[in-house]
C-alpha cells in the first residue's frame, strides 16, 4: 500500500455511556438499525451489473492515486537526470536527497488538513480541491530553473497527495457494498502503483520536465470525471442534506430490482440516518466526559501505548530497510551496483512487478497469518540483499561477468518485500487499537512512519559515503530486515482472524509476542496432563466397580 494512501479508514465507532437512559436509547436505535439491514438484505440483488455504478465511481475517484504513485517515483527519474554533466539545473547532492525525500515530510500535514476539509465540503470537492496545487506543484517543477524550485515544487505535490488520497479511501468505504468493499479499496493500490510503472517508463524515453507537464494532464483528466460521479450518501445525510442523499443512493442502486412495496435507496437512506443520529448521541456523550483528557487516559493503558510502541518498531524496520529508498532512487540505485542491464528499464521491470504484486498481495493477505507473511517477507529481503550486495561489490573489483546477478535480486527483493513488510504494517493500525482510541492512534502512527520515511529516503545518499559504496548499504538493508525477522518473531502479535475484543486482551496481559505462545503452549500442556489425568481417574473407579460388582454374590 501506498503511503499517501495508508493513512484513512472508515473508523464509525458506537462507545457505551455511562448513563443507562443513553443505553436504553442506544439499543432501541441498533435494533432498528438491525431490523432495516435485514430489510435491505432481503431486497439486495447482488450482481454484477447493480454493482457497475459503485465500481465506475471507485476507478474515477481512484485514479487521482496515479499521480501520487507518480510523486512518490518521480525522484527516481528526476535526481539522475539532474547530476548528470547535461543537465541545465545544477544540484548538490544534499540538494538531491532533500528534492527527494520532501515529498514524505509533509504527508502528516496533508492528512491533518484533509480530515477537516472532506468532513467540511465533502469527499469529492476535497479531492477536486487537492488538483489544485497538485497541477500548481508540477508545473512549477517543470519551469524550475534551480534547486530551490524543485523542492517547492515536491513539497506541493506532495501536501496534495496526502489530502487528496484520504477522501478517496474513505469514499470508497462509504460507497461499497460490504462484501465487495476490501476489493473496491484496492483498486487505490494498483492506480499508485501504475503512477510508478508510468513514471518509470516516462522518464526511461522522455526528460523530466516533460514527466512534470504529463502529470498535470494525470490531475486534471480524473478531477473532471469526478463530475459524472455523485457525492457520499454518508457525508450528505451528516450535513443534513436528505434528498441529494436520496438521489445519490438512487444512484448507486440504480440497477437494483424494483420493489413496488419499499424503494432500495429509501431502505438505505433510512439506515444510514439512523446510524448518524448514533453517532451524533455518542459524540455528544464523548463531549460531556472530557474529550483530550480522556483521550490521553486511554493511551496511557496497555491497549494504547502497546500497540504504539510495537507498531512504531516495526515502521522503522520497514523504513531502513530499503523498502521505499529503492522507489524513490530506482535509477540512481541500479546505477550503484554496476550492472550492464539499462538501469531505467530496470526500474520500469521494478514498477511492473509492483503492480502485479499489488494484486497477488490482496489475495495473501486473506489466505495466511500475517506473521508469516511478515517473516517470510524479512527473510526473502535479506537474502536478496545480500546476494545483490555480494555480486555488487564483484562487479566493481572485477572479479565476476555476472553483472545482471544484482538486477534479478534485487527484483525478487521487491517480490518478497510486497508479500509482507511493505503492505501489512500499513493495515495494522486499524487492528492493533481499541476501538475507542484508533482514528487518532492510527493518524498519529501513520505521521511518525511518514517522517521515519522521510529519514530512510534521506539517509540514503550519506550511507553509501559514510559506509563505503552500494555494496555496504546492501548489506546493511539485509541486517535491518534480518533484525526485522527477529523483531516480528519476538514481539509483532498475530491480528489475522483475531476479534479486535480479542487483540485488546492480548495487550492487557502481554508485551512480548514470544512469551506469550510459549505460556499459551504450557497452558494447553498442563490442561492436557489433567485431562488425561481424569480420564485415567474415571478408568479407575469404573475397574474397581466392576470388581465390586463381581464380588457381590447373585
Amino acid at each position: 500500500m501506498d503511503p499517501l494512501g495508508a493513512s484513512c479508514y472508515s473508523l464509525h465507532k458506537i462507545d457505551p455511556s455511562t448513563g443507562p437512559s443513553y443505553d436504553r436509547k442506544r439499543d432501541e436505535n441498533l435494533t432498528e438499525v438491525t431490523a432495516s439491514t435485514k430489510s435491505l438484505s432481503f431486497y439486495d440483488n447482488k450482481t454484477f451489473k447493480s454493482l457497475l455504478p459503485q465500481i465506475f465511481a471507485t476507478l474515477l475517484a481512484s485514479s487521482f492515486h496515479i499521480t501520487v504513485g507518480i510523486s512518490l517515483a518521480y525522484s527516481a527519474v528526476l535526481v539522475p537526470q539532474l547530476e548528470s554533466p547535461e543537465s541545465n539545473v545544477k544540484v548538490t547532492v544534499t540538494e538531491s536527497s532533500w528534492i527527494a525525500s520532501c515529498v514524505a515530510l509533509v504527508v502528516p500535514l496533508g492528512s491533518i488538513g484533509s480530515g477537516f476539509l472532506m468532513d467540511r465540503i465533502g469527499r469529492l470537492n476535497t479531492i477536486k480541491l487537492a488538483a489544485i496545487p497538485n497541477s500548481i506543484g508540477w508545473a512549477i517543477i517543470a519551469l524550475a530553473t534551480n534547486a530551490p524550485m524543485l523542492l517547492i515544487g515536491r513539497l506541493l505535490t506532495g501536501f496534495a497527495g496526502a489530502v487528496g488520497t484520504a477522501p478517496i479511501i474513505v469514499y470508497v468505504t462509504e460507497i461499497a457494498r460490504p462484501d465487495m468493499r476490501g476489493a473496491l479499496l484496492c483498486t487505490c493500490p494498483l492506480c499508485a502503483a501504475l503512477g510508478m510503472v508510468i513514471t518509470y517508463l516516462q522518464g526511461w524515453i522522455s526528460n523530466w520536465r516533460i514527466v512534470a507537464w504529463s502529470c498535470i494532464i494525470y490531475t486534471i483528466v480524473p478531477i473532471l470525471c469526478l463530475w459524472f460521479i455523485y457525492e457520499s450518501p454518508v457525508w450528505l445525510i451528516s450535513k443534513g442534506k436528505h434528498e441529494r442523499a436520496k438521489k445519490s443512493l438512487e444512484w448507486f442502486h440504480k440497477y437494483q430490482n424494483k420493489n413496488p412495496e419499499q424503494n432500495f435507496a429509501h431502505i438505505q437512506l433510512s439506515i444510514l440516518q439512523k446510524e448518524h443520529k448514533i453517532k451524533l448521541e455518542q459524540e455528544q456523550q464523548e463531549k460531556r466526559r472530557g474529550g483530550a483528557a480522556q483521550m490521553l487516559k486511554k493511551f496511557s493503558r496497555p491497549t494504547g501505548y502497546k500497540p504504539l510502541i510495537i507498531l512504531l518498531g516495526l515502521f522503522f524496520v520497514q523504513q531502513f530497510s530499503g523498502i521505499y529508498v529503492t522507489l524513490f532512487y530506482a535509477v540512481t540505485f541500479f546505477q550503484a551496483v554496476g550492472s550492464d542491464i539499462n538501469p531505467y528499464m530496470a526500474s520500469v521491470l521494478i514498477g511492473a512487478v509492483r503492480f502485479l504484486m499489488s494484486i497477488v498481495n490482496t489475495v495473501l493477505l486473506k489466505r495466511f497469518r500475517k506473521r508469516i507473511l511478515m517473516m517470510i517477507s524479512c527473510c526473502g529481503m535479506a537474502v536478496c540483499m545480500f546476494v545483490s550486495g555480494l555480486f555488487t561489490q564483484r562487479i566493481h573489483k572485477g572479479t565476476t561477468t555476472h553483472t545482471w546477478v544484482p538486477v534479478v535480486a534485487l527484483l525478487m527483493y521487491v517480490v518478497t518485500s510486497m508479500i509482507g513488510l511493505m503492505a501489512i504494517p500499513w493495515t495494522m493500525t486499524a487492528e492493533m487499537f481499541p476501538l475507542d482510541i484508533r482514528g487518532v492512534a492510527h493518524s498519529i502512527t501513520i505521521g511518525i512512519a511518514n517522517v521515519l520515511m522521510f529519514a530512510a529516503v534521506q539517509s540514503y545518499r550519506s550511507l553509501d559515503v559514510t559506509l563505503g559504496g552500494a555494496h555496504a548499504v546492501q548489506y546493511f538493508y539485509g541486517v535491518v530486515c534480518l533484525t526485522g525477522l527477529i523483531y516480528v518473531y519476538i514481539f509483532v502479535p498475530e491480528t489475522y482472524g483475531k476479534k479486535l475484543s480479542e487483540i485488546e486482551e492480548y495487550f492487557n496481559n502481554n508485551t512480548i509476542y514470544l512469551t506469550h505462545k510459549l505460556r499459551v503452549k504450557n497452558e494447553a500442556k498442563k490442561a492436557k496432563k489433567q485431562k488425561n489425568s481424569k480420564i485415567r481417574e474415571v478408568i479407575e473407579n469404573n475397574d474397581n466397580n466392576e470388581q465390586c460388582e463381581k464380588m457381590i454374590p447373585a
